[in-house]
């Protein structure tokens, strides 16, 4: 069964696709300027020791999210 949820719940390995962006506009223009935008494959590379920022890897790019941003961001299809 496949369902929402946020970007935030990737373990490190796992690849999904974006669905959704629900940012706010400063927030949204900069996710969607590297390439968080709906249909966009996204692979969680790392964790930081403490949880938070995280690594994804998308569109060729590694870059850093914090959680706070990454709850914004919803995906489906997720796959290990």
């Amino acid at each position: 069964m496949c369902y929402a949820k946020s970007i935030n719940e990737l373990v490190p390995g796992e690849t999904a696709v974006i669905m959704s962006v629900s940012a706010k506009e400063d927030m949204r223009r900069r996710l969607t300027d590297i390439g968080m935008t709906a249909g966009a494959s996204v692979r969680c590379v790392g964790v930081s020791p403490l949880g938070d920022p995280r690594a994804y890897m998308i569109r060729g790019a590694v870059i850093a999210l914090r959680g706070e941003d990454g709850k914004n961001i919803m995906i489906g299809g997720g796959s290990a």
